[in-house]
Order: C-alpha cells, then structure tokens, then sequence
C-alpha cells in the first residue's frame, strides 16, 4: 500500500510504467519512459537508464522528500536532469528556488514548474 499521507484529497496511486515517443524533428526523436517512484520499483531505473540522455524528475512540493532518490539516482551516474514541480491545479506551494535548495540540486540543474496532467504545460 502506498503512502499517501501529504496527498490531499488523493485516495490511491496510478502505478505502471509509460512510454512515449515524441518526433522533434527529422533527425530528433524523443522516446518517453515513466516510471514509477516506489521504492519496490528501483530494479526498472538501472534498465531504462542505460543509453539515457537525460531524466525527469516529477516532484510533488507536497512530498518533496520522495524525491531524493531520483536526484541521487540520476546524481549518482552523472545524467543530465530537469525537476519538474507539480503544480496541480496550478497551486505551487514553493518556488522553484526553494526547492532546488531543499533538494540540493547543482545550480545548471533545471526547475521548472509544470501540471502534469496537462499537455501543453509539460511540453
């Protein structure tokens, strides 16, 4: 069972791992793996990380530490990262200079502010 404490009216967690392929252009594709930030799903990240350019790291303010594994993860092998704040409902409970503080992140480290829910604002 998941820990939802933190999560406001939220009664459960999607769990599942995505993929998505995006065409920047003729030469440029994107191709997406999300997976899921549960401890019991670590094996995943060793997989997926191999020939990755880069990661997100999705944070949710409200439960900011679950995010230290990522970053270390990411940290840990030297692959470029963004973190991406959950505004949901365009609510953002702290600014981006906050948590790049709390987090520790190196200063060429993105953050940025997005609802994942919507497309347009995580693009």
């Amino acid at each position: 069972v998941d820990d939802l404490t933190h999560a406001g009216d939220k009664t459960s967690t999607t769990v599942t791992m995505d993929f998505g392929r995006i065409t920047i252009n003729d030469e440029v594709v994107l191709y997406l793996f999300g997976t899921p930030g549960q401890e019991r799903f670590w094996f995943l990240w060793d997989e997926l990380a191999a020939g990755a350019l880069g990661g997100v790291v999705l944070a949710d303010t409200r439960r900011l530490d679950r995010c230290f594994p990522a970053v270390d993860f990411f940290e840990r092998r030297r692959i470029p990262f963004v973190v991406a704040l959950n505004a949901f409902d365009g609510v953002q409970a702290h600014g981006t200079g906050r948590v790049r503080a709390a987090l520790h992140v190196a200063p060429d480290t993105p953050v940025v502010v997005c609802d994942a829910r919507e497309r347009e604002s995580c693009k």
